[in-house]
């Protein structure tokens, strides 16, 4: 395949959109629906974040487009989310928020190359309980991470969110600011029960901002806002690129995982409904990565698609990626025409806003079904989640899938079996000097010493060993060695081994760590098992006929 062939996949084409007219009033009405919701998002996380309000509207706006235009999802929507925000924390306050435009842009350039290498479906990889613990992780995580705002004080930087949190409640509770919270939680409880096309997050933060406003209310406001967007080089040095290192490996971890994570969401909420056309996962990663170099090059935030925003846009009716175009065009109106009035928002009511979320980012439903599973689901699950909300988000993956990886294994182990079989065909004499082992599962190095010592025992007092190879479903080298080594042994003590039903993809192993070597001849490998039962029979009779001492001669 050529170059611009293989290229052309990533490009937006004509057959991005449905420009007929239901498809496109379906468009409208769900990205203006989607955008109302992701305003007081994309302000709450831009602050949470410490990047700070106008980051996170900068960042819905220009990363919003550009992944719509060029991502592999029909109805992702992409913006600032709650666990990029958790990651640039941290970041922000080792660095500055200065360091978030070059740590978007660096990432950004990373998950470009990842999708360009044709990355995309490692996401599939990850295991079930990982990603439940991860979500549940990055929940906690923001719920305390509002707590200080939720009570009217600042949270210290660089503290735990636990320990922030922790310290807010203890350092005072301002009364104002707890009343904000508790009116918006209300309300965005409430009203959706009143009617299910009311964005209640706006509605919940309109009111209380009417509300401070009339009562002169003294609470942290959100500040002023720029009035356009232009795009600004953020500085680069070596030094930076190296202390950023490790930050941009992390954003880009997280925008790849949770934006495929997103999609793939998406596309089942799609199912058996208009047809919206496929997910392509390393379009994906391509159009994320643009967006967040975009976002960066504008002094936005890293981009991920944003699981809570899609859904709303899935359930609104969209068809195309016109709907998330839609809903950046309309933030970015807001920032025209209403800077003045969203400057007067306050920092608690954006903070019972993220409150609530985090708690519907979780389904108790799914945290039973995880538990319950398996002991080791439970386990995964668990890990996954505290590593998470104690330690780092990236390191929580990755203990996770070494978790789940353990048990697997250990699962796999035991499975492994090397049981002794019954001889086809009429009993003949001298078959009792005849093993057949049947192998079941995998050879491999977590299993092999074990499935050695069965077999060793099943060809205890006899003359012929037929391994049967068949239904091993997996073999490794060492594997493959131990197999090896347990024939010469066996060849060794004057026991003969046949091999039966040796697979094509396991002869070459065998072959090159010198298993089938330890066999006395070619013609002790047989496809059939009647094949190689008639060939032990004979060398049992032959053997009896000149009877070694201790065994019965033919009568």
């Amino acid at each position: 395949m050529s170059v611009l062939g293989s290229s052309r996949e990533f490009l937006p084409g004509r057959g991005d959109y449905d420009l007929r007219g239901p498809a496109v009033r379906a468009d409208l009405l769900a990205g203006i629906t989607v955008g109302v919701v992701a305003l007081p998002l994309a302000l709450a996380f831009g602050i949470s974040s410490g990047a700070g309000a106008a980051a996170g509207l900068v960042t819905a706006v220009v990363a919003g487009i550009v992944a719509a235009v060029f991502g592999g999802s029909p109805v992702q929507v992409s913006g600032p989310t709650g666990a990029m925000a958790v990651v640039l924390a941290p970041i922000v306050a080792a660095h500055g928020p200065s360091s978030v435009a070059l740590v978007s842009i660096l990432g950004g350039a990373v998950v470009l190359v990842a999708g360009a290498a044709r990355l995309g479906r490692l996401v599939g990889y990850l295991p079930w309980p990982v990603v439940e613990g991860f979500t549940l992780g990055i929940a906690c995580i923001i719920f305390l991470q509002q707590i200080p705002a939720a009570v009217g004080t600042t949270a210290a930087a660089g503290l735990n969110p636990l320990v922030g949190a922790v310290k807010a409640v203890a350092g005072g509770v301002t009364g104002w600011a707890v009343a904000a919270v508790a009116v918006v939680a209300v309300l965005m409880l409430v009203l959706p029960r009143l009617h299910r096309g009311l964005p209640a997050s706006l509605v919940a933060v309109a009111a209380v901002t009417v509300g401070a406003e009339v009562t002169h209310a003294p609470i942290p406001r959100i500040g002023a806002l720029p009035g356009t967007l232009a795009p600004s080089l953020p500085s680069v040095s070596f030094g930076a690129v190296h202390d950023l290192a490790g930050a941009v490996v992390a954003v880009a971890a997280l925008a790849a995982i949770e934006s495929l994570l997103s999609a793939r969401v998406a596309a089942t909420m799609t199912r058996g409904g208009p047809p919206v056309g496929p997910t392509r996962p390393d379009r994906e990663l391509v159009g994320q990565g643009l967006a967040s170099i975009a976002s960066g090059l504008f002094g936005g935030m890293p981009a991920t698609g944003a699981i809570a925003r899609t859904a709303v846009n899935v359930r609104s009716g969209a068809r195309t990626r016109l709907a998330a175009v839609v809903h950046a065009l309309v933030i970015l109106a807001v920032i025209y025409a209403a800077a003045g009035l969203v400057s007067r928002i306050p920092l608690s009511a954006l903070a019972g806003v993220l409150l609530v979320t985090s708690l519907r980012m979780v389904s108790l439903a799914t945290v039973r079904e995880v538990v319950r599973a398996s002991r080791s689901s439970a386990v995964t699950f668990a890990v996954t989640a505290i590593v998470t909300v104690a330690a780092d988000l990236i390191l929580a993956v990755e203990i996770g899938l070494l978790v789940a990886a353990f048990f697997a294994l250990r699962h796999l182990a035991r499975a492994a079996r090397a049981r002794r079989d019954d001889l086809p065909g009429p009993a003949t004499p001298g078959d009792e000097h005849i093993a057949v082992v049947r192998f079941e599962g995998a050879m491999f190095w977590g299993a092999s010493e074990r499935v050695v010592t069965d077999i060793a025992a099943a060809a205890d007092g006899v003359l012929v060993v037929i391994l049967r190879l068949s239904r091993l479903h997996l073999l490794d080298a060492t594997g493959a060695k131990a197999l090896g080594e347990a024939i010469e042994e066996l060849e060794a003590r004057g026991v003969t081994v046949l091999l039966k039903g040796v697979q094509d993809h396991h002869r070459h192993l065998l072959a090159t760590t010198g298993a089938l070597a330890k066999i006395r001849h070619d013609s002790h490998l047989f496809a059939s098992l009647d094949d190689a039962a008639a060939h032990a029979r004979s060398h049992v009779d032959r053997a009896r006929a000149a009877p070694a001492p201790g065994l019965p001669a033919k009568s």
